[in-house]
């Protein structure tokens, strides 16, 4: 839905209560009488938000790349068990590290949403709104599971499965060298 406020304040009383030309320009309004910085301040949420997503993909590119060479080397012949003991420390420390970011970054679009709610127009409420809809459960009926699978799942959810992957392939391993 496109919203586009062109609205002065004169006009606000010429609407009818119920329309939303007139909750648009009240909205307007209200914004109008924020205080000067308000919107630098939301600005300055979005861009904090923003880098903190970019620490968190380096993070991930820094931990896949290590987890690549671990796995490289359990590829060789004389590689003891504590090489896969290490790699599970790792993928341990990447899981609470997606973790932290995942609620750090939770709590600043919070904050941001919070701060939408007097401006005229709600980008990031509008949105999550329109991801976060009703949870369809999972059931084998191929209707509803089409469904399940269609869904939304944030990025975060999804980002943590890697380490447990990587961690399962480094039990594996180790089980492997103590039944050889």
């Amino acid at each position: 839905m496109s919203r586009n406020f062109k609205v002065d304040r004169s006009s606000v009383e010429d609407q009818p209560a119920d329309s939303s030309a007139a909750a648009a320009a009240a909205a307007v309004v209200h914004a109008a009488e924020l205080p000067g910085n308000y919107f630098e301040l939301y600005k300055l949420a979005v861009e904090m938000t923003d880098r903190i997503s970019a620490r968190r993909g380096l993070a991930n590119s820094f931990f896949l790349s290590v987890n690549t060479g671990v796995m490289a080397l359990l590829g060789t012949q004389n590689v003891r068990w504590y090489l896969a003991a290490a790699g599970i420390a790792m993928c341990i420390t990447w899981w609470a590290l997606l973790e932290s970011y995942r609620r750090l970054i939770r709590a600043k679009f919070e904050i941001i949403m919070a701060m939408e709610a007097p401006l005229p127009g709600q980008v990031y409420s509008d949105e999550w709104a329109k991801l976060y809809r009703e949870k369809v459960k999972f059931t084998w009926r191929p209707v509803t599971l089409r469904l399940w699978l269609a869904q939304y799942r944030e990025i975060g959810f999804i980002e943590r499965i890697v380490p447990w992957i990587f961690g399962l392939i480094y039990l594996a391993e180790i089980i492997w060298q103590a039944t050889r």
